[in-house]
């Protein structure tokens, strides 16, 4: 499918790896100019190479001043993907109200912070496409991590009140919120565990046994997530606007 992208401008936040990487190597197959982010020096460059494709920039975005070198250096994009984030672990008896701040900083400011900065020439363009990354925690928190999913909440909020903010100005914002999903970490833990139930060695053995109630029997990979917020990025989704899209598997069963 021709995602019709060819020519469009997007910075990445964090994709100097992981998920944010995947996303920002789909943007670049698309025909994309992305800027790939990182926050030290060093990290965008990296990934550029790994990728093969892209403009690294580099700026600490949970900061004004670091927002503010980003903006100066990709100029206005027209399409911002509000992918970086950190789920710092934690719990109510030993998170400090400087974990909660940070977390907030991290999860909720970055995001603000670039859109505040590329909205403006989004709507003189008469087209923009914003991508914020959140969580099927946001809906259904755990008792863990309790700073990291109150502050993916306001993230959720805070897309759908962005989106009611630029009604009529041709730019859409969505939230594209994973489950579970595949990573390296994720699939060395899970092996580990998997070894010690006795359920096998490799991924293939295990992963029916950690996915045994999710209905769609496996765990969402990061390409998939890359694969939504392609499509959330091109005029085909013109039509999907404030709303949080979960990739889960159809774990968390819910119908909104």
């Amino acid at each position: 499918m021709d995602l019709m992208l060819e020519n469009k401008t997007a910075l990445v936040t964090g994709s100097s790896r992981g998920t944010g990487q995947i996303i920002a190597a789909h943007l670049a197959r698309e025909g994309v100019s992305v800027f790939v982010h990182g926050l030290e020096p060093g990290q965008a460059e990296t990934s550029v190479d790994e990728i093969g494709a892209g403009t690294p920039v580099t700026g600490d975005i949970r900061t004004q001043a670091g927002a503010a070198a980003v903006r100066s250096a990709t100029g206005a994009v027209d399409i911002l993907v509000n992918n970086y984030g950190s789920a710092a672990a934690g719990s109510w008896s030993s998170t400090t109200e400087e974990d909660w701040i940070d977390a907030y900083q991290t999860n909720v400011l970055s995001a603000q912070r670039m859109a505040t900065a590329m909205v403006p020439g989004m709507t003189t363009a008469g087209w923009g496409r914003i991508v914020n990354l959140g969580t099927v925690g946001s809906t259904s928190p755990a008792a863990r991590m309790p700073h990291y999913y109150a502050s993916k909440g306001a993230l959720a909020t805070m897309t759908t009140s962005l989106a009611k903010e630029v009604a009529g100005t041709g730019i859409t914002v969505n939230l594209v919120s994973p489950g579970l999903i595949l990573t390296p970490e994720v699939r060395d833990a899970y092996l580990e565990r998997g070894r010690r139930k006795g359920w096998g060695d490799t991924w293939e053995e295990v992963e029916p046994h950690i996915a045994a109630e999710i209905p769609i029997r496996r765990i969402a990979r990061r390409e998939e997530v890359a694969d939504l917020v392609a499509f959330l990025t091109s005029p085909l989704a013109g039509a999907i606007h404030g709303q949080n899209v979960r990739v889960d598997g159809g774990a968390l069963g819910i119908v909104a």
